[in-house]
């Protein structure tokens, strides 16, 4: 038996939708992210970070879709609304805008104000 077969799916595919989430979450906040090692010469594209998104989007659907395939539960990785955004699959202007939770948007802007 392969090494492969002998790891816990259920382990694995949280990991793998952790992992897809954590680069979504990089390519919102125009953060640097494996993508951009691929395409260096990109970074001064503007069209570049909606491409990148797009990506990190597509491959984030890909691994929820093989876990839902195999009867595992990815939504506890999401919030109700992200999960939501997931289900919808396209990757719209509300998903950029509200992919966050509204307390972290809030604390963003206390932030952003104690900056100023």
């Amino acid at each position: 038996m392969s090494n492969m077969a002998q790891v816990n799916l259920q382990e694995f595919f949280m990991k793998k939708i952790q992992l897809a989430k954590v680069s979504f979450e990089r390519a919102l906040d125009c953060k640097h992210t494996d993508f951009d090692d691929l395409y260096p010469y990109m970074n001064e594209q503007p069209q570049f970070f909606w491409y990148k998104r797009y990506v990190a989007w597509s491959e984030l659907l890909t691994v929820v879709k093989l876990a839902s395939e195999l009867g595992i539960d990815w939504t506890p990785e999401f919030s109700q609304m992200q999960a939501d955004f997931v289900r919808g699959k396209v990757l719209q202007g509300k998903v950029l805008d509200h992919w966050y939770p509204e307390e972290d948007n809030k604390q963003e802007e206390t932030l952003s104000h104690l900056e100023e």
